[in-house]
């Protein structure tokens, strides 16, 4: 695998330094490189040029009109892009001519299945951000600094993306767990997810209510607690088993001495517990177990069990500007025995941050090693490989994104892992049926603690 080992369009540093980098709690941004933000890097530190190829076009600042047909509040965002035609297509018999720009992940599913097809369409760079999330970013790019050996944030960060120019794989990671998703969050009514066993039959594993918001980006509340970034709320709508279960998480920038605090609210005992198991490698019962805590959302929580070496930046075929994947594929259109409808699913070329994560010595966790490719763009479109203890590839997630031109977010929400172990594949984030609601005004804390939510949610 080739991959282009540079930095924001400068060469890149030797790997030595780049490794050895990779230990220092505080990795540092000079002026002068600050400096390229705006000029030769977008404001959230993406190069701005297009590639010399043609194929992935200059950043131009992305995409904020709504095309004809878009309802607002709707809950469903209008396919910008539905009259394009691919480029091209890449199946078992071409995929060798375009092996550099492929993970391990989609290799191994062109090759298991004839019928598996990745379509390219012409590459738009649509993400786009907030005024005010772009200036607190480029604040970020010589102020921002990881503390506790790369497992803490300041929280003077707040506000915008924590490294622009990041120089260590920590830093990317980061950038991924706080990435913008609005100062309100999302909710979903109907968010689906479901598995597709080794036998070709999908099974919806839940139907839920969720609530996800990021309190980092909350810098105008004064009831947020500094510390705390993210929160998402569940409650089981079905199936009936499960019905009224909940589970709130909330992380901390601190995850060394605020670690992960879970809870879980079983309708049947009418309380809440406590929930620390919901954390690393533990399955998530509701998304069929395919999922683990740690890689909800392409990764999350503390970053203690992995050594993350960033290795450099290269181009890559993800899943991007998807659409007709969250919201026109509806049910079990979008499955097929072995794999996900492929005339749902919409590729572009895009560059992409490459972290290889690498169990630290000592540490248990179900996987050996994750490669991560991860847009530069958003942060939150991308996909992982992650190895079983013999060296062998055991899963592929696919983060798809598409970008909510009326609040100027990215939302990457609807994801893809493949289980080569077991032949099943795992959808979580369907949300096809009730769409995502993005809410006018975000809520009090008091009505936000997990008493309080839970109580309020489960007798909607």
């Amino acid at each position: 695998m080739k991959i282009t080992h540079f930095f924001c369009g400068a060469p890149m540093v030797p790997m030595v330094l780049l490794a050895l980098s990779a230990t220092h709690a505080l990795a540092g941004v000079t002026a002068d490189e600050a400096k390229q933000l705006g000029a030769t890097l977008t404001e959230f530190g993406a190069i701005k040029a297009g590639n010399k190829d043609g194929t992935i076009p200059a950043y131009t600042g992305g995409l904020t009109k709504a095309p004809p047909g878009f309802k607002r509040d709707s809950g469903y965002w209008v396919d910008p892009y539905k009259d394009e035609q691919p480029l091209y297509r890449i199946d078992a018999k071409n995929m060798e001519q375009y092996a550099d720009k492929l993970s391990a992940g989609q290799k191994k599913l062109l090759k298991q299945n004839p019928g598996y097809y990745l379509d390219i369409y012409p590459t738009h760079r649509s993400a786009a951000l907030p005024e005010h999330v772009l200036k607190a970013t480029v604040r970020n790019a010589t102020t921002c600094k990881a503390l506790k050996e790369n497992y803490a944030v300041d929280p003077a960060c707040r506000g915008g993306l924590p490294f622009p120019i990041p120089k260590t794989g920590y830093e990317v990671m980061w950038n991924i767990l706080l990435r913008y998703v609005g100062e309100t969050g999302f909710t979903t009514a109907n968010g689906r997810s479901w598995i597709v066993d080794a036998s070709g039959r999908p099974t919806m594993t839940s139907d839920q209510y969720t609530k996800v918001e990021k309190p980092y980006y909350q810098t105008k509340l004064a009831d947020r607690d500094p510390q705390l970034y993210w929160r998402a709320f569940a409650l089981t709508n079905s199936p009936a088993r499960k019905s009224g279960q909940a589970e709130l998480i909330a992380d901390y920038l601190d995850t060394v001495d605020k670690p992960r605090r879970a809870w879980s609210y079983s309708p049947g005992q009418r309380r809440v517990k406590l929930a620390p198991e919901f954390v690393y490698d533990t399955p998530v019962s509701a998304l069929g177990g395919v999922i683990l805590y740690d890689e909800l959302f392409m990764f999350s929580g503390k970053m203690d069990r992995f050594d993350f070496k960033l290795v450099g930046k290269k181009e890559m075929f993800i899943p991007y500007n998807s659409y007709k994947f969250n919201f026109d594929c509806k049910g079990e259109a979008q499955f097929k025995p072995k794999h996900v409808t492929p005339a749902c699913e919409r590729w572009e070329l895009h560059r992409v941050w490459v972290v290889e994560a690498t169990l630290k010595p000592g540490q248990r966790h179900a996987y050996s090693k994750r490669t991560y490719y991860v847009d530069e763009d958003t942060y939150g479109a991308g996909m992982f490989d992650s190895l079983d203890h013999n060296g062998e590839l055991y899963r592929s997630m696919f983060n798809s994104v598409f970008q909510a031109y009326d609040h100027a977010i990215p939302l990457a929400l609807k994801s893809v892992t493949y289980d080569f172990n077991r032949s099943n594949y795992a959808v979580l984030g369907d949300a096809s049926v009730g769409g995502f609601l993005i809410p006018e005004t975000a809520l009090p804390e008091r009505e936000l603690g997990v008493e309080a939510m839970i109580a309020r949610e489960t007798t909607r």
